[in-house]
């Protein structure tokens, strides 16, 4: 018989722990327990999901003596306080945040990507940031294929990245402008409907934002290639879930856009949404609720001299989030039963 895991969620009452309860439940995941954790502020509010009552307890400590696996998606402050914790107490922890990502102990995985990293973990996991996720699903086969030296990447990021107030925000400022109101900004610094804000996270000294490093950072460390270089500006648009990104890369081998096709429906990540005579190409609103992350508009980039400009779409709720963690749980449990 295979082993059940005592599985918690650390966040479980925002938007990503509320697909992490969905996720987990519909793919089977083999649970004995499952136990949903947050604030205290949130302690005690009763989530029903499948016919069954969750209550949410408050994260404590303790908590993590009586759980094998914990998924984080709390935020970052309390990852740094609870994730050493969890590890500490035998539980394997894996993490949503930034907190732990690129710390050299840590492996960041992609199931799909780099599974052999999992080998290396001691109870501490990163998840990447979500447009990494979602781009190295077109990223990963092309540069497997061809050999990936540099990439210039502009996304377009859901409200759904910010979390559940920034969509309802969204949603009310729609409504509010439809009906002649004053929208009310309160959770970005600027009206985010029927607009777009070349803002996502906090800037640094070069100009650039956390987010915007994020992609550097996290894909050299995913394809163990620290010689990629990048450059990257993250926008947030009107969007409520879905992320999307614009590619140009630049690669070591000749490309053809015909190999490239190939190889990224080849891919367990990616599905192929590329007919332009059709129409067809990916968009966040065919994205949601989606596993697989769709790529589209591959064609041979008019600077690079073996290059090719491509358009990805995910859920930033799932691959983006909540379904790479639970592929990481899920390639936990698959590492064990064949230990």
């Amino acid at each position: 018989m295979s082993k059940k895991y005592r599985v918690g969620i650390v966040g479980a009452t925002g938007a990503v722990g509320q697909e992490l309860l969905e996720l987990l439940i519909s793919r089977n995941f083999p649970m004995q327990s499952l136990t949903l954790l947050a604030s205290s502020r949130s302690a005690g509010k009763k989530i029903q999901h499948a016919g069954v009552e969750y209550i949410v307890e408050e994260t404590k400590p303790e908590c993590f003596d009586n759980l094998d696996i914990a998924i984080f998606s709390a935020g970052g402050t309390p990852s740094k306080i609870f994730v050493p914790e969890a590890a500490k107490r035998g539980c394997i922890a894996i993490d949503n945040s930034s907190a732990f990502r690129m710390d050299p102990n840590v492996p960041l995985i992609v199931p799909e990507v780099n599974p052999q990293a999992i080998k290396n973990h001691k109870n501490i996991i990163a998840n990447p940031n979500c447009t990494t996720a979602i781009s190295l699903m077109a990223l990963c086969p092309l540069h497997k294929e061809f050999g990936l030296k540099r990439f210039f990447a502009a996304t377009y990021q859901a409200v759904s990245g910010t979390g559940v107030a920034a969509m309802q925000e969204l949603e009310d400022q729609m409504k509010a402008i439809a009906n002649g109101e004053e929208p009310k900004v309160e959770v970005y610094p600027y009206q985010i409907a029927y607009n777009v804000l070349p803002h996502v996270d906090v800037f640094q000294d070069n100009g650039y934002t956390k987010e915007e490093l994020k992609m550097l950072n996290e894909t050299r460390k995913i394809l163990e290639a620290p010689y990629i270089m990048n450059s990257t500006t993250c926008v947030r648009v009107p969007v409520m879930r879905a992320h999307s990104v614009a590619i140009n890369a630049e690669f070591e081998k000749p490309v053809s856009v015909e190999r490239a096709r190939e190889v990224i429906s080849a891919f367990s990540g990616a599905e192929l949404i590329d007919d332009i005579e059709n129409k067809k190409y990916p968009m966040p609103l065919f994205c949601q609720r989606k596993e697989k992350c769709a790529v589209g508009r591959i064609r041979k980039d008019l600077v690079f001299e073996n290059g090719l400009s491509f358009w990805v779409a995910g859920d930033q709720l799932w691959k983006g989030a909540a379904l790479n963690a639970v592929q990481i749980a899920e390639l936990i449990a698959q590492t064990e039963a064949d230990a």
